[in-house]
């Protein structure tokens, strides 16, 4: 391993255990100053000028978050008693010990729909499971979450739709917990099928730990034949906001987000919207209407928040790229389709702006195609899984050469 990339991992191995996932103030220093140096900040090592602090209440700024100008040094007082437990070599070895590795941005295997959390994208992955296959693809990723409390209902819902959507080379994602979290990863191992990794589980502890408890085995099964993810270090214990936090990282991973049971206020909805902000597709499985299970999904439903899903079939034909079901028909009739079929307004339009060669920033691209920049961002988050726009960079976007 090359001394640069150690120091890399080293770097934000340190980080992961120093700042809690979504530390805002944490990751603008990160984008300000770079791993290394963001390091040497947070720990109190460098001092943090003038320009520093000025460079990360502008990167707060610009993910729309309002900074202070003492936001900075507050946060190093919030850092200061993780400092002495930095132990980033020991953290580095223990992941190894098990199998795994440290996933970082910089490497090529990093799943590039991660990026699409902007500022709150993860530090790094701590990562057990055979890499050899590559992440899953995003078009072809399948979030499939509910109650913890599920009834036979649910699950036997969760079985069908994970066993369908692994049939159809897919991949489920999932958080590991009881329910339907637990029903979905079971059948995905349990079907196989043609997808390379049949399972993901994202953690809110460290990667070292089977949590809950009563899931050892099926987790153990996960990091075997799945992936098993956490943003936090070895050894870190769950906690309700890790638990929070980690559902942006199962819908960004997804192309579609199913919620099959959830309550009236669940965890399985705060994936559902995190989805829905990044322009992911979400869908809910009707339940009876009796049923405090299903008053979430209910709720989704009515509110127009999510698509009736049933089966397998229909969760693919959601997160498909759009158009692609009639571009598929039309193939078969042997007439060509416009790249443009399926689209809604707004897409055509951001379509039209996209470039064909260099790449333009969001910023720019709102102005020409005359849309917000929130409707930007996620106007090329559906135009990323239909394969008609790829990042030409950090922060800039082109056309797709079709």
């Amino acid at each position: 391993m090359s001394g640069d990339r150690t120091a890399l991992l080293r770097s934000r191995a340190a980080l992961s255990r120093l700042f809690e996932p979504s530390d805002n103030v944490g990751l603008a220093l990160v984008a300000a100053a770079g791993p290394t140096d963001a390091v040497r900040v947070a720990t109190g090592t460098l001092s943090a000028g003038k320009e520093l602090r000025r460079e990360v209440s502008e990167e707060l700024a610009a993910a729309g978050i309002p900074g202070r100008g003492s936001s900075l040094p507050e946060a190093l007082s919030r850092w200061a008693p993780r400092v002495p437990d930095l132990a980033p070599d020991r953290d580095l070895a223990t992941i190894g010990r098990l199998g795994g590795e440290l996933l970082v941005p910089e490497d090529p295997r990093w799943p590039e729909a991660l990026r699409d959390l902007g500022l709150g994208m993860p530090l790094c992955l701590w990562v057990r499971g055979d890499l050899s296959l590559g992440m899953p693809v995003l078009r072809r990723t399948a979030a499939v979450v509910g109650s913890r409390d599920s009834t036979g209902y649910g699950a036997s819902v969760a079985g069908d739709l994970a066993a369908g959507l692994v049939t159809r080379g897919w991949t489920v994602v999932s958080g590991g917990a009881y329910g339907i979290d637990a029903q979905a990863h079971r059948a995905a191992l349990a079907t196989g099928g043609t997808a390379g990794i049949p399972t993901v589980a994202v953690m809110a502890c460290g990667a070292d730990r089977y949590y809950p408890a009563g899931n050892e085995d099926l987790l153990r099964e996960v990091a075997r034949r799945g992936l098993l993810l956490s943003e936090v270090p070895p050894g870190s214990a769950p906690t309700r906001w890790r638990f929070l936090q980690r559902n942006r990282i199962i819908a960004a991973l997804s192309a579609v987000t199913v919620v099959v049971e959830a309550r009236w206020r669940s965890g399985a909805l705060n994936t559902a919207h995190h989805a829905a902000a990044l322009g992911r597709e979400v869908g809910a499985v009707p339940g009876s209407v009796y049923s405090a299970n299903s008053a979430g999904c209910h709720r989704l439903l009515r509110d127009g928040n999510a698509v009736c899903v049933t089966d397998a079939a229909e969760v693919v034909e959601l997160g498909s790229p759009i158009g692609s079901a009639a571009a598929s028909a039309e193939v078969e009739r042997g007439e060509p389709g416009a790249v443009h079929d399926g689209l809604t307004i707004e897409d055509i339009l951001l379509l039209d702006a996209l470039p064909l060669r260099s790449g333009s920033p969001v910023d720019k691209l709102a102005s020409v195609a005359g849309l917000s920049v929130p409707a930007v961002r996620a106007g090329l988050a559906r135009l990323e899984l239909e394969d008609l726009a790829v990042r030409d960079g950090p922060e800039t976007w082109r056309r797709s050469r079709q």
